[in-house]
């Protein structure tokens, strides 16, 4: 049998047309109108400022007469909250204190001008642009305001059972190898599938500072140009750390 053919057919199944019926254990008596209802909606955890510091050294492909503009946008491509796993029922929500991972970027155009013709004391210049990606990362400690509810672990427990066997020729007929059966498997597990808690951004503040390290020119009065900055922030911005929870409700 080719391999092709061996991966294809590696499980073999006694296939059947019937259908069997499948049994539940859910309640039986419909939900009117009025009373209480369970909905499944995100629950804010809490809402944080988070503050981090950048430092970034900023080459431009032309050299730089003036910066005109500089546009910014925060973006958030992780916000990861870390939980423990529930212990006992008692035990399935919690406040923390948690870890919260964040990563991220600074998105920022800029716009500038750059020399393309002198005469005299006039410079003629073209506007052009530089985008770039101020990357950052950081992680700090928040106690939730609303508890989360805690992962629930996956169990996976190993049994055997009793097999007596005849030990062969050399030992005694009254003589028997007493363990379990090393060609059989037996496991009982469980996979819970729990809610992970997500975020949002919410809103975001920019500090910056930006200075040339390479301008030259002939003197204070003079144009110089620079093509390397150096540059400084400070970021601050909201999350909110949610989570899909079953909350009970009164139905008018």
């Amino acid at each position: 049998m080719s391999n092709e053919n061996h991966q294809r057919n590696c499980v073999n199944l006694n296939q059947s047309a019937s259908i069997e019926q499948c049994m539940n254990s859910g309640a039986s008596t419909p939900i009117t109108p009025s009373g209480q209802r369970i909905l499944r909606i995100p629950v804010e955890l809490g809402a944080y400022n988070v503050t981090t510091n950048l430092v970034a050294n900023i080459s431009f492909p032309h050299p730089v007469l003036e910066i005109k503009d500089i546009k910014k946008r925060v973006v958030i491509t992780q916000c990861r909250l870390m939980t423990p796993t529930a212990v006992t029922a008692g035990t399935q929500f919690g406040n923390g204190p948690y870890p919260l991972f964040i990563k991220g970027y600074v998105r920022k155009n800029i716009q500038y001008a750059t020399p393309c013709h002198r005469s005299g004391k006039c410079v003629s210049s073209e506007l052009k642009s530089l985008t770039v990606n101020v990357p950052f990362e950081c992680t700090t400690s928040v106690t939730l305001l609303s508890p989360a509810q805690l992962p629930v672990a996956n169990t996976r427990r190993e049994f055997d059972y009793f097999r007596a066997q005849e030990l062969g020729s050399g030992y005694p007929e009254k003589d028997k190898f007493l363990s379990s059966d090393l060609s059989q498997f037996h496991q009982e597990s469980s996979q819970a599938y729990n809610q992970l808690p997500f975020c949002e951004l919410v809103a975001s503040e920019i500090l910056e500072w930006d200075e040339a390290t390479d301008r030259t020119s002939n003197g204070p009065t003079d144009e110089g140009t620079f093509e390397h900055i150096l540059e400084k922030m400070q970021v601050t911005f909201t999350v909110k750390v949610l989570q899909k929870q079953q909350v009970r409700v009164d139905a008018q």
